[in-house]
């Protein structure tokens, strides 16, 4: 599987990345890839440990003459996001990445590809194996669990990292550099709830919304993409006028994508039937005329389903009207990176069974007062309508430094290899250099990488002459980095 990978230049990133996508690597398992790395280190040589979190550090002596050189890190992370298309059965704990190109653009079959950040972190490793590159002291850093809220990072070991320059290659934008990113935060609840008999003649439905693109939920917040809890709750909390009661519900997989799927088993009394279609029905239609160009595809099911029991209309009104109250999406624009958002908050995942509900959310921000702020919003709405809202510390954001040498230097390199000057951005994203600038002090970093489309849905896919072109662009900032 997945031979064609081999062919592609640079032919060294691309044989790591074959192995990234036949070793299963969802976030929280990804000790079996690892182990890959670590016997890959071993027969190259290159000196390698681990931290308490799971990190991977590998070290390359500079090239001989060049030992005084700062040091540089090159950081990436082994987890991907995992989702599988509808109608595609994809054990992401066992099954390889099955991958084709199109057009230019590497695909997986059904699933996400894990270009994001498998193509960086494939990168760095393979500019330890480069021959002939002159370079100072280098550290390969792969991290665990970035996407499940950045835990590698957050519990990365004090003092770990000896490079004075760290290079992440975790974006996702040919011709650009971040120099800034979001801190974020996340917000959940938990709470049992008695489900009870019917007490009346009811019908058993179950009501789902689908046919949504998804989406990162930093990235493609500001699209105004379709996200099928919000669009569901707000169906839902509407029925509630007709008597409905929640038997079950399940929306997201992943607090850092916006949801592309969410179904709920409801409980309706059967004289409403009639008008709970057609309120159904004219949802749909609103829906499509609201995202009409951007989720065209936004699609109200409905099945009949057998329950015997359900949460109490107060209980369903409650829950309903937490989730339809609920923040999402854009709060505020930047006013210091023009274009850029501020502060966001994404309905990632959301459960109730056998009477359990559970939400998570995702807040980003640029300002960690704005995104304290949206929490407590939040954290009051839970407790106003009944539920315990359970907040983590989050994590910083990472401030720009425009007059840094290391992005001097970079713009030199890029515009000599490219014959362009990179557009210098920040991004409303979740980039580990914030936590790891806060665990190393004084260290200068830059974020760049290729270009990558559909990040966190099946649509996922990487240009593949933009991974050589960013390739190329690496292996010249790593030799100039090596000169006085």
């Amino acid at each position: 599987m997945n031979e064609h990978l081999e062919t592609l230049a640079p032919i060294p990133l691309w044989r790591h990345f074959r192995t990234f996508c036949e070793v299963p690597r969802p976030s929280g398992k990804e000790e079996a890839l690892a182990q890959r790395l670590v016997a890959w280190a071993t027969e190259k040589g290159f000196e390698h440990e681990r931290d308490d979190a799971g990190n991977l550090l590998i070290r390359k002596a500079a090239t001989p003459g060049h030992e005084d050189r700062p040091g540089v890190v090159l950081q990436g992370h082994l987890d991907m996001v995992s989702q599988a298309a509808p109608g595609v059965t994809h054990d992401f704990d066992r099954d390889s990445i099955d991958t084709e190109i199109r057009d230019g653009w590497l695909y997986a079959r059904g699933t996400t590809l894990g270009a994001d950040n498998g193509v960086g972190a494939c990168a760095a490793l393979a500019i330890l194996e480069e021959e002939g590159l002159t370079h100072g002291p280098l550290e390969a850093l792969m991290t665990v669990e970035e996407e499940a809220s950045l835990v590698g990072a957050i519990n990365l070991k004090p003092g770990w990292l000896k490079g004075q320059y760290l290079l992440n290659l975790d974006s996702e934008d040919e011709g650009q550099v971040y120099i800034g990113c979001a801190g974020g935060a996340s917000v959940r609840t938990k709470a049992t709830l008695v489900r009870a008999p019917f007490d009346g003649p009811m019908e058993t439905l179950i009501i789902s919304v689908h046919g949504l693109k998804g989406g990162h939920s930093g990235l493609d917040i500001h699209l105004g993409l379709g996200n099928a809890n919000r669009l569901l709750s707000r169906l839902l909390h509407r029925l509630c006028d007709h008597g409905l009661r929640l038997v079950d519900y399940e929306g997201g997989t992943m607090g850092n994508a916006i949801t592309r799927e969410a179904k709920a088993t409801v409980a309706l009394p059967k004289q409403h039937h009639e008008t709970v279609m057609a309120q159904i029905e004219h949802y749909q239609e609103i829906y499509r005329q609201e995202l009409a160009g951007l989720d065209d595809g936004v699609t109200i099911s409905v099945s009949s389903a057998q329950a015997e029991r359900a949460l109490s209309s107060e209980d369903t009104y409650r829950l309903m009207g937490l989730m339809h109250g609920l923040p999402y999406g854009v709060a505020g624009m930047s006013r210091s990176a023009s274009g850029v958002v501020e502060t966001s908050n994404n309905q990632g995942i959301v459960s109730l069974k056998d009477g359990t509900f559970s939400i998570q959310l995702m807040v980003r921000s640029l300002r960690d007062s704005t995104r304290d702020e949206l929490v407590a919003r939040i954290a009051t709405l839970m407790r106003l309508t009944g539920f315990e809202p359970a907040i983590n510390e989050g994590y910083p954001g990472w401030t720009p430094e425009p007059e840094s040498e290391l992005l001097a230097r970079f713009e030199r390199v890029h515009e000599r290899v490219t014959g362009e000057a990179p557009e210098v951005r920040v991004i409303h994203a979740g980039l580990e250099c914030g936590l790891i600038g806060s665990k190393n002090p004084g260290m200068q970093m830059i974020s760049f990488g290729p270009t990558i489309r559909g990040a966190h849905t099946p649509d996922e896919r990487v240009e593949l002459s933009a991974v050589e072109n960013f390739y190329g662009v690496l292996k010249a900032m790593v030799e100039d980095l090596a000169q006085r």
